[in-house]
């Protein structure tokens, strides 16, 4: 079994902090750190287990083998609870979960709504079920199937997003899911303040990925994280030049140039990607076939269904390779007000003291 969470474990917290997702997920702190792709692997979910929050390993571009791999790797080094982020529609999911429910996974997480049968499969499992929404009907939908929680992600959140800013769609899922499922809140989170606000809302917790990306115990290459520290508010962009879908990105000249691509050079890259991706995740032509007919299901466009796998190498090549211009830096409007590094320990334990410090104010001590 891996090391323990360490000294920290011990360390007292305002009530208020030790909410119904601590409860549920078997966690010291209510902040999550979202399964982000190329980002979140080992170390970074590890770190984050260690460090009393629940830390998401994002395993959609990984192959099963990988993926098992990596579940192992963070059982030696933690034996607190993490998560697995996975897509709903992916061919081969039902033997994923099957997997990682006999690996002892917590929570799978996804970034849309799975099926009903999918709930059901992971509840026989054993394993709770985690998906992030954008909009009120969404939650509502979820809610209905029976999902454990709900990450509510405002139009300030990174990558796929929506149009609804957080201090409106988080009251919205909270009264639309009721009192039974727990909600997260994403999108311009980064302190003991935004936790607080967060918990004033009715959220159980707060859930973020831009702010765990820009930690010392993120894999990015550091010339990419100066990147983002360099970004300001209003250094992003949301754009469907990427597959179609509206994704908040930090706004590049390679950005501009993407959305400029005549169809056909778009195509192309496509092709291109679809083949590395498919060798990347072990996805068979027929498993991808499979993925695009669930996909066009979902009412995705025939452009959004092919362009779905150029999405991850483009961030790979930014995230991975170091090379911010040849690829894309999803991130979250909170990107430009982060100016530090610190580890995912010192910041979790940070946005705590901060908040307990927001407490005491508030109760007039």
């Amino acid at each position: 079994m891996g090391a323990g969470a360490g000294p920290e474990a011990e360390r007292p917290t305002h009530p208020a902090l030790r909410t119904r997702a601590c409860e549920l997920f078997g966690i010291r702190y209510p902040i999550v750190q979202t399964g982000m792709g190329w980002v979140s692997g080992v170390h970074l979910t590890s770190a984050t287990a260690r460090a009393g929050g629940l830390g998401i390993l994002a395993a959609v571009t990984m192959s099963p083998e990988r993926m098992i791999t990596a579940v192992r790797e963070l059982r030696e080094r933690t034996d607190a609870p993490f998560g697995v982020n996975l897509r709903p529609d992916q061919p081969d999911l039902a033997e994923r979960v099957e997997a990682l429910a006999a690996e002892g996974v917590r929570v799978v997480s996804f970034a849309g709504a799975p099926a009903r049968d999918t709930v059901a499969m992971l509840h026989d499992a054993g394993v709770l079920c985690m998906v992030t929404v954008g909009l009120r009907r969404h939650a509502e939908k979820v809610a209905a199937l029976g999902v454990d929680a709900v990450i509510a992600q405002g139009g300030e959140g990174g990558g796929h997003t929506g149009p609804v800013p957080t201090s409106l769609l988080l009251p919205q899922v909270v009264d639309a899911v009721g009192a039974d499922v727990p909600v997260l809140a994403a999108g311009g989170f980064h302190d003991g303040r935004g936790l607080v606000s967060a918990l004033a809302y009715g959220a159980d917790g707060i859930a973020m990925g831009t702010r765990f990306l820009l930690t010392a115990d993120s894999r990015v290459p550091d010339r990419v994280k100066r990147e983002y520290l360099k970004a300001d508010v209003t250094s992003t962009v949301v754009t469907t030049a990427v597959d179609g879908l509206p994704q908040r990105v930090i706004a590049t000249d390679f950005v501009d140039r993407l959305a400029g691509r005549a169809p056909w050079r778009r195509g192309l890259g496509i092709l291109r990607a679809s083949a590395r991706l498919r060798e990347l995740t072990g996805l068979t032509p027929m498993q991808a076939l499979r993925e695009g007919l669930v996909m066009r299901r979902r009412g995705r466009t025939p452009f959004q269904v092919a362009a779905a796998a150029n999405v991850p190498l483009l961030i790979r090549a930014a995230l991975v390779e170091g090379r911010p211009d040849a690829g894309v830096l999803p991130t979250g409007q909170v990107a430009g007000v982060v100016d530090d590094l610190p580890t995912v320990a010192e910041l979790i334990e940070r946005i705590i003291a901060e908040a307990e410090a927001v407490l005491a104010r508030l109760g007039g001590k």
